[in-house]
């Protein structure tokens, strides 16, 4: 694995690559860094160049100024300058939560970049018919944060998620339902639980709303359905945030792909994720 950075405007990235063949490129939900993808990038790197990075703001992907609101279409950006640096050929790319939806917008803005996508429970809320009301809630949970801190606006963001996380990061994890726990995996390493925690902050004030908030251009995005796979867990079936991925599927007239596990399947079953990966990207 080769660690390497990337000057942005208003930031640098951190990224890491390792393998060898067509790029994959894979984006962390909300608050997670590359390290999400440890449990699996070893199996993917048989098949493919695999970059992993860091979305800006993280702590290792630090913006040159103060702390300030994020969007996907910004972060879509930095996804095409760094698919730019790593080949000359159209790239897989697979988000996951906040990441999908920068896969999304990735697609829509830069689609010759792209060969597929695969955006795994994009919370993208704005295109359900109670979109109000889960606009609302997302505004309670960063409510939550600025009165009573990160812990509470994580269980009242599990609460009203059944368990997942809108960022796809690894604390919404923790404070997971009874009735959708999180399926048993290994932790992460102290250090790495950490670093992705200290980003919580930044993703509830900066991105939580922003991001859930935002709505595709569905007519550009129509040209190039057929590159993208919206995908969702199996555990995920009847939560919020499984909806958006349904929805999306079904406004652009695709199929909508189950991955094992639920909204962070690709922690909860790394194993079981990275070979329906393979399945979805190399034999479709």
């Amino acid at each position: 694995m080769h660690v390497h950075t990337l000057k942005v405007p208003g930031a640098t990235l951190r990224y890491e690559t390792r393998g060898s063949g067509p790029a994959l490129l894979l984006l962390p939900g909300g608050g997670a860094d590359a390290a999400v993808w440890d449990p699996l990038a070893d199996t993917l790197a048989d098949h493919f160049t695999v970059v992993a990075c860091d979305p800006r703001g993280t702590t290792r992907s630090p913006l040159d100024g103060p702390p300030a609101d994020q969007s996907p279409a910004e972060q879509a950006d930095d996804a095409a300058l760094l698919l730019a640096a790593v080949t000359d050929e159209p790239a897989y790319v697979l988000g996951i939560s906040a990441g999908a939806i920068v896969a999304v917008d990735l697609l829509q803005r830069h689609p010759a970049l792209v060969r597929r996508v695969v955006a795994h429970e994009p919370p993208l809320v704005e295109l359900l018919p109670d979109a109000a009301e889960q606009r609302s809630f997302f505004a309670s949970v960063v409510e939550a944060h600025r009165e009573r801190g990160v812990e509470a606006a994580m269980a009242v963001m599990a609460a009203g998620t059944g368990g997942g996380d809108a960022g796809g990061g690894t604390r919404g994890d923790a404070a997971g339902s009874e009735r959708h726990a999180p399926a048993a995996h290994t932790p992460p390493p102290p250090e790495v639980f950490r670093r992705m925690s200290a980003n919580a902050p930044f993703f509830l004030e900066h991105q939580l709303r922003q991001f859930t908030g935002h709505l595709p251009d569905l007519d550009a995005l129509a040209p190039y359905a057929d590159r993208l796979v919206p995908a969702a867990g199996e555990e995920s079936r009847g939560l919020l945030l499984r909806r958006p991925a349904e929805a999306l599927a079904r406004r652009l007239g695709v199929g909508l792909a189950e991955f094992p596990g639920g909204h962070v399947g690709c922690v909860e079953r790394p194993a079981a994720f990275a070979d329906r990966l393979l399945d979805v990207l190399l034999k479709s």
